[in-house]
């Protein structure tokens, strides 16, 4: 009787605290008018893009401050996070790969704020660390960001990420001692380091504007040769194109050096691509495509033979071959030809093709013979993601596998049976026995069959009471395909249902799927979330008031848009790091580039009002009951800029009817989230989980 007791008291006192109107810090306004065709539209927090004023820095420590003192509230935050690190708390070891004899894999201890990188001579013998990103700093916020060895072994540079911006510096070491050397590139972007001979070409922009390095539009990418030992102001210019100055411009060079490739985009949904015969002095460039609503990749250089990874004229990928004397897009010939199922990925190992491909968001591998013919399919353990690793002269191949409920494992693959074994597996606090995935098929607005995978505890029951977690991306061609994550585990465990949705805007099945939720159909992607949550309340999985929206950058976007639209059927929303202004997005760092998808303000009248017709900015209505939020965001964003979340949460105080909380968390020291230290992250989903299963109403155990 005293348990029941004990448990009704903290249902009410989290009740009562969820009702609680919260204080928020006043926003200034400025009468800051934009007119786009005629229409007027009022910007009053304007004064917020400018995230480097002192005026920013103290709202910024206001809003934290109240979103600080919500959090430490939630009665179970800090078992949430014990949970949470615990079951974080697990060796985790990447798939190996072979360079110049030796074998090399990134592994964490469990806690590390960044992975380790190892090397072994032989795959029995004993791993010494090569590079250790987490001395690069006392926080674990300098991540390791890319490697690349010299093609003769000598060299070995690798680019780093400090606080999560985009900005990228790169540094060289001897291979063989490991010694730091003079060579350090900055203000690099997009780019890693293509070696030809004793030096690496990379891409940059030049030093920007003291104050403004995370926020200025990002214009004029350049490519450049980097000769070891001389300082960066020696570096020779190869490439720039200043009458296209937003676009991306970067190099690449095959192992054999024979050919080097320069690779232009931002101009469309692909890349144009040239390149240089390296083995006739004073060679140009010379054109080998140019359309850029195409995608087109060189995989590997074999003899005169170049074969591409593209989309032209087939939407779901083929492999094709070009002739190095010949590389006109014209005389390409058909290796493997377009399938049913998208190609997604595709490598040369050990003198066969590697093939996956994507059967209704799920991986599944092939083996092809150099001829384009299909060898076998590699049966893999579940529906889940496949990664190989391998190069076209090895005679061992890898792969590492991993699902909702499996976490990533490492196969190592016969090459000559055409077999594979285990290699090795993680051991993680979770008993993937008790959970099951599903993968059901549900009616979008317009009668589009939309995939979605449903993870939950087998012994789940269908009476529409079930807290659900609900995340998509739904943009740029990206194809969200099944994966482990940790952070969920306290979730599943108290009852919830994971539901990742394959919206159009991805790529799952090509580029009709992704054009069909772009510019002026923008909208399905909307659709098809919105009909996913109906879905779940039509089948008994759920009800409006158990439904939490997850989504991060173009998925904040999604986010925002949904519960600008449909307040109603949403009890928790969490736009992660979103695109939430549509009308000046591209007016920002690197945000010219995602015109390929949205469109802009400035494009046409009917342009701009279909972009204010969805913006999660300027759909906020006064006095409506808004589903309980947290904006996420950091101070080191440079790819979608805090000034998004920064306004959105000022506008959102400003109209939601007080009812539910509607709070900002904006990090520091860290950016879009690639490279996050573990401590960061651990922190970041305690408050995030926290906040939903709070709102919830779930009284998880853990």
């Amino acid at each position: 009787m005293k348990k029941v007791t004990l448990f009704a008291t903290g249902i009410i006192m989290m009740s009562c605290a969820q009702q609680q109107k919260l204080t928020y810090p006043e926003t200034a306004k400025v009468d800051t008018v934009d007119v786009y065709f005629g229409t007027e539209v009022p910007d009053p927090y304007r004064w917020l893009e400018n995230d480097t004023s002192a005026a920013t820095a103290a709202w910024v420590e206001a809003q934290n401050k109240v979103t600080n003192g919500y959090l430490s509230k939630i009665p179970f935050r800090d078992a949430l996070l014990k949970r949470l690190t615990d079951v974080a708390n697990y060796e985790k070891i990447g798939t190996p790969f072979k360079k110049h004899g030796k074998y090399y894999f990134y592994k964490n201890d469990g806690l590390q704020n960044q992975s380790v990188l190892y090397v072994q001579d032989s795959l029995d013998g004993e791993p010494r660390v090569f590079l250790d990103p987490n001395k690069l700093s006392d926080d674990g916020t300098v991540a390791l960001s890319g490697i690349s060895f010299s093609n003769n072994g000598k060299y070995t540079a690798y680019t780093i990420s400090r606080s999560g911006s985009d900005w990228r510096e790169i540094y060289v070491m001897d291979t063989e001692t490991g010694k730091l050397l003079d060579d350090h590139i900055e203000w690099a972007k997009f780019t890693g380091a293509a070696w030809q001979g004793d030096g690496f070409y990379y891409s940059a922009y030049d030093a920007p504007v003291k104050g403004k390095e995370f926020s200025n539009v990002n214009e004029n990418h350049k490519i450049y040769y980097h000769k070891m030992g001389t300082p960066q102001s020696q570096d020779q210019l190869v490439y720039q194109n200043p009458a296209h100055p937003k676009r991306f411009y970067t190099a690449s060079v095959n192992e054999d050096e024979t050919v080097l490739f320069l690779y232009e985009s931002g101009d469309g949904r692909g890349n144009a691509l040239y390149m240089k015969n390296l083995r006739k002095p004073n060679a140009p460039f010379v054109t080998m495509a140019t359309d850029m609503d195409y995608n087109y990749a060189p995989m590997e250089v074999i003899g005169d033979k170049i074969y591409m990874f593209t989309n032209y004229d087939a939407p779901k990928y083929r492999l094709m071959i070009a002739d190095i004397n010949k590389p006109a897009l014209k005389d390409w010939t058909e290796l493997v030809p377009e399938s049913e199922n998208v190609l997604s990925n595709a490598g040369v190992i050990g003198g066969k093709l590697f093939l996956t491909y994507d059967k209704d968001a799920a991986n599944h591998a092939y083996v092809y013979g150099m001829d384009g013919k299909e060898i076998l399919e590699i049966e893999l353990p579940s529906l889940g993601s496949v990664g190989f690793t391998g190069d076209k002269d090895d005679k061992e191949c890898f792969f590492g596998f991993t699902s909702f409920t499996i976490p990533g494992a490492t196969y190592k693959y016969d090459m000559d049976a055409n077999t594979y074994e285990l290699f090795r597996a993680p051991k993680v606090d979770f008993n993937s026995d008790e959970f099951v995935t599903e993968q059901v098929f549900y009616p979008s607005k317009d009668g589009t069959k939309i995939p979605m995978f449903l993870t939950y505890k087998k012994d789940l029951k269908k009476d529409g009471k079930n807290p659900v977690f609900l995340y998509g991306y739904g943009g740029f061609n990206i194809s969200l395909n099944p994966g482990f994550s940790t952070s969920r585990i306290p979730f599943l465990e108290n009852g919830g249902i994971y539901a990742q949705v394959n919206l159009r805007g991805g790529g799952e099945y090509g580029e009709d799927w992704h054009i069909a939720g772009t510019k002026m159909q923008k909208q399905n992607v909307f659709d098809d979330f919105i009909s996913a949550a109906e879905y779940l309340i039509d089948n008994k999985y759920t009800n409006k008031d158990k439904i939490a929206i997850v989504g991060g950058s173009n998925g904040g976007l999604l986010v925002g848009a949904c519960m600008t639209q449909r307040p109603d059927l949403f009890r928790v929303a969490i736009p992660q790091v979103g695109v939430m202004d549509m009308l000046r997005y591209h007016k920002f760092t690197i945000g010219w580039n995602w015109a390929s998808d949205y469109g802009t303000s400035a494009d046409s009248k009917e342009m701009f009002e279909y972009l204010k017709g969805y913006s999660p900015l300027h759909n906020l209505k006064p006095g409506t009951k808004y589903p309980a939020t947290m904006v996420t965001t950091a101070d080191h964003d440079d790819r979608v800029v805090p000034a998004h979340s920064f306004k959105f949460a000022a506008t959102l105080q400003e109209c939601n009817d007080g009812t539910n909380p509607t709070l900002i968390r904006i990090d520091s020291k860290a950016g879009h989230g690639a490279g996050k230290p573990m401590s960061k992250v651990l922190e970041e989903q305690a408050d995030i989980y926290g906040f939903i299963m709070y709102n919830l109403g779930m009284n998880p155990k853990f």
